[in-house]
């Protein structure tokens, strides 16, 4: 079966673990209308005070033997702005800005949030959700892209809520797409790109002067080539690191075709991550972002956007990473730095998730739903073995199907 995104993906079915009856068989697309009843809005969630820090910490690296002297070491960028990480207030903006989003189109479903490591936990809200009478919900998780921890290990959240409470088979949870290339998550980036290239051109920096990179949490190598299905071969870095390339380059051309540019011109662009916290002997994917930055070549180079592609907030590593490090290395190598937003609560933004909501609510066939890339529209049914986690394995996950 060939879809419009030119992969051919497994036409493997069978049983979705705590999916509605309709998404239950397992096709990568659903295209018959779904009756859900509520939105679960799926956070990484975020320490709230000093003496959550560790803690906190302690929950996102769980099992993984991080000692901690090195928690520590993470916990000074928390304890830099208060033990507040920004991630729950975004969090919170974001519901009630889709909230506003949904009322103003008279759609009457409500929204319940839920986070992978901090309260509100996912197990909370899929008892709210059972105790406000919901039993058909659709998770909207605050990542755009495949890979171990930016899609399963929200899938292993859902189900691992649902196994927690009892209520397996009672309250059914199934996903939206993966939204890297949806017009609502890109656009924002694109505005924030020319905004920067004009600033520049207003400091007399041209776009042939500027290099724009394009960031993004690195990840395990052994979870980037697993990512995506695995019976597709997305080249170096898997289907993750593709989605990236795909976007930031359909980025960069809208960019360029800037009609306040006097002469549109080609601007080296590269992908670049940041945020690697395994040891040194496991590999993971690179270049570093100020490796990156100061191995520009500074005879040609006089400015650096810093686009964080693969967040939708301005989270802590975002404001650590980028705001302090990037910038800081960029000043110190010579360059003048722009940072563009993340989507946050951008109108664009907020009505594409809806959007992607009401594909799964009115069954939209796939050729009518917007992709920027030749990768989308992404599956609705995550497929058999993706984004496999080589060091715990394969865990019971919800919205995809079993490997």
């Amino acid at each position: 079966m060939t879809i419009t995104n030119g992969h051919t993906p497994s036409t493997a079915t069978g049983p979705v673990l705590g999916a509605t009856d309709v998404c239950a068989t397992g096709h990568p697309y659903v295209t018959e209308p779904v009756a859900y009843d509520a939105i679960l809005l799926a956070g990484f969630g975020g320490p709230e005070g000093q003496d959550d820090v560790i803690p906190f910490l302690r929950n996102v690296t769980g099992g993984r033997g991080i000692p901690e002297e090195r928690l520590e070491e993470v916990a000074t960028h928390y304890r830099h702005f208060g033990g507040i990480s920004p991630i729950n207030e975004h969090n919170r903006q974001l519901k009630a800005a889709l909230e506003a989003e949904l009322a103003s189109r008279g759609i009457t479903l409500p929204v319940v949030w839920g986070n992978r490591n901090w309260a509100p936990y996912m197990k909370d809200a899929v008892v709210e959700a059972h105790e406000r009478g919901f039993r058909n919900l659709i998770a909207v998780a605050t990542s755009a892209y495949s890979s171990y921890s930016s899609c399963r290990q929200y899938r292993e959240d859902f189900a691992k809520a649902l196994d927690e409470t009892g209520l397996l088979g009672t309250v059914h949870i199934d996903k939206v797409r993966q939204f890297f290339d949806h017009p609502g998550f890109v656009e924002p980036f694109i505005e924030g790109v020319r905004a920067a290239m004009l600033d520049l051109a207003a400091q007399g920096i041209g776009p042939a002067e500027t290099h724009v990179m394009f960031a993004t949490h690195s990840i395990p190598t052994t979870d980037a080539e697993r990512s995506g299905p695995s019976d597709i071969d997305f080249g170096d870095g898997g289907a993750y690191a593709a989605q990236h390339r795909a976007v930031a380059a359909v980025v960069m051309a809208a960019a360029a075709a800037t009609p306040s540019l006097v002469e549109p011109v080609e601007t080296p662009w590269s992908l670049v991550y940041q945020s690697r916290s395994g040891p040194p002997s496991m590999p993971w994917l690179e270049p570093d972002i100020n490796d990156a930055i100061a191995e520009l070549d500074k005879s040609t180079v006089k400015a650096v956007i810093i686009v964080p592609l693969g967040f939708v907030s301005d989270h802590m590593e975002v404001m650590w990473d980028l705001d302090n490090e990037a910038l800081e290395t960029a000043q110190q190598n010579g360059f003048t730095a722009i940072r563009v937003p993340t989507p946050g609560v951008n109108p664009r933004y907020v009505t594409g998730l809806v959007d992607l909501v009401m594909e799964r609510v009115t069954g939209t066939p796939v050729a009518e739903r917007p992709a920027l890339t030749e990768l989308g529209p992404w599956y609705d049914i995550c497929r058999p073995g993706c984004c496999e986690n080589v060091r715990a394995g394969f865990k019971p996950a919800a919205a995809g199907v079993a490997p």
